[in-house]
C-alpha cells in the first residue's frame, strides 16, 4: 500500500494545492502496463462527439446540432468517408492520425433505460443489473492480480474500483489561491533569473488558462486529475491502473455553440488526453486510456436545443498500446427505422468487449476469471481482437 509520505514525495508541490476528488489509482506489481479509465458521468452525446457526417440520415433529426462534413467551416475532422471527430477534439485527432486512437461507435452497456443512476452503477459494477453487487469490475479485475492494491485521490473511490482489492484513499490539501500582489513580486523576483523566469512564467499562463475554464464541467480539477494519473502511473515503482471521474455530459439544452457546457467539456477532453499522454512520458507506449460514458442520447435534437438521455454512444481506446487510427463500429444508421424505440442509436457493440480487451491485455487476465467473476454471465460477449498490442 502506497502510504501518504510517498505519495507526497512522488507528487510534490502539486498535490499540496490541488483538490483532486476523482481520481483512483491501483498497483500491479512488476508490469510496465497501464491502464486509464476515464468515465464521462452524464452521458456524452456521441452523435456531437464522433459526427456520423456520411450517413445519409445523419444532418435532418440533427438540426442544428448537425456537425458539417470535413473541409466546410466548423466541419469535422475526417476519420473515414462516414465518421468524423468533434471539431474540438484536435489533439485526439492527432492520436488518430498517429494510430494511437482507437473509436468505437453505436456502443452501449447492456442497460436500455434512461437513469443515470442505474446505468452508472451498471456501468461500474459489471453486471448486466444496476446495483447488483456491490463491487466495482476493475477493482474485481485487481483483486485476480496477487498482492495487487490502489490507492484513490480525493474524499470518495469511485464504485468502479470498490471491493475485495485492497483500495485506500488520500486526499491533499487545499491551500488558499496565493495572492495576487505576491505573485505579482515573484514575477519580478525571478524575471531575469535563468532557471526559474521560464518555468514561472509558463506555471502563471497555465493557472491563466485554468481559472478561465472554471466554469466548464470538471473544469481546472479533471485536468489536474489527469496530471496526477500521468504523474504518478509514469514512475517505475508507481501505480498501474487509474479511474478518472469527469462529469458534466448531461446536455438537455443548449448544446450547440462556441461557448455551450457541451462545448467546453469537449475541449476539457481533448486536454485531458494529451495532458495524459505528456505526464505518462515515456510510458505512454505502454499505456491504455479507455473513455466511456454510461448512455448516449436522442438522435433528434429537443425543444431546448439539446438531446435527451439515449441508449447507444461512443466511445475511445487511446494510447500507444491501442492499435488505433481506425473506427470500430457495426454501423446500424440512423434511418428512423433503425433507430432503438423510434428515437436512439441503435447499439451494436457492448462496452464489456472493450473493457475485456483492455484487461486481458493490460492486466493479463485470462477468459475464466473475465467471464467468471470480473463480468459475471457474460460468456456471450467477446473480447474486441487485435485493439491493443
Amino acid at each position: 500500500m502506497t502510504t501518504r509520505r510517498q505519495m507526497l514525495k512522488a507528487f510534490g508541490c502539486f498535490a499540496a494545492v490541488a483538490g483532486l476528488p476523482g481520481l483512483a489509482l491501483g498497483a500491479v506489481p512488476g508490469s510496465e502496463r497501464r491502464l486509464v479509465l476515464v468515465f464521462l458521468r452524464g452521458g456524452m452525446d456521441g452523435l456531437s462527439a464522433v459526427p456520423a457526417y456520411g450517413d445519409p440520415d445523419f444532418h435532418a433529426p440533427r438540426g442544428e446540432l448537425a456537425i458539417a462534413p470535413p473541409g466546410e467551416a466548423g466541419g469535422a475532422l475526417r476519420l473515414d468517408a462516414l465518421f468524423g471527430l468533434s471539431p474540438h477534439l484536435p489533439e485526439m485527432h492527432r492520436l488518430y492520425e498517429a494510430r494511437e486512437l482507437a473509436v468505437l461507435h453505436a456502443v452501449a452497456t447492456p442497460y436500455r433505460e434512461r437513469s443515470h443512476f442505474d446505468a452508472q452503477n451498471l456501468l461500474e459494477n459489471g453486471t448486466a443489473r444496476p446495483f447488483a453487487r456491490d463491487a466495482g469490475w476493475l477493482n474485481v479485475a485487481l483483486a485476480e492480480r496477487a498482492g495487487t492494491g490502489g490507492v484513490a485521490l480525493g474524499p470518495n473511490v469511485p464504485l468502479v474500483l470498490r471491493g475485495p482489492a485492497p483500495v485506500g484513499s488520500w486526499s491533499p490539501s487545499r491551500l488558499p489561491e496565493p495572492d495576487a500582489d505576491l505573485l505579482e513580486r515573484l514575477a519580478a523576483l525571478y524575471r531575469n533569473d535563468p532557471l526559474l523566469a521560464q518555468p514561472f512564467a509558463a506555471a502563471r499562463a497555465e493557472q491563466g488558462m485554468m481559472e478561465g475554464q472554471r466554469g466548464a464541467a470538471g473544469g481546472q480539477q479533471v485536468v489536474q486529475l489527469a496530471q496526477a494519473a500521468g504523474t504518478f502511473l509514469a514512475r517505475a515503482d508507481g501505480p498501474r491502473v487509474a479511474a478518472l471521474d469527469f462529469g458534466g455530459w448531461d446536455s438537455h439544452a443548449n448544446q450547440a455553440g462556441e461557448y455551450s457546457p457541451l462545448t467546453r467539456s469537449l475541449r476539457l477532453l481533448d486536454r485531458v488526453v494529451a495532458t495524459l499522454k505528456s505526464s505518462l512520458g515515456d510510458a505512454w507506449r505502454n499505456t491504455a486510456v479507455l473513455v466511456v460514458t454510461e448512455f448516449g442520447r436522442t438522435v433528434a435534437v429537443n425543444g431546448s436545443r439539446g438531446t435527451d438521455h439515449g441508449t447507444a454512444g461512443a466511445a475511445f481506446a487511446a494510447g500507444g498500446a491501442v492499435r488505433g487510427g481506425r473506427v470500430i463500429a457495426d454501423w446500424p444508421g440512423l434511418a428512423p427505422r433503425a433507430l432503438y424505440e423510434g428515437r436512439d442509436l441503435r447499439p451494436t457493440l457492448d462496452l464489456r468487449a472493450l473493457f475485456k480487451a483492455a484487461l486481458a491485455a493490460q492486466l493479463g487476465l485470462g477468459e475464466a476469471a473475465l467471464e467468471a467473476r470480473v463480468f459475471p454471465d457474460s460468456r456471450a460477449v467477446r473480447p474486441l481482437e487485435g485493439l491493443f498490442a
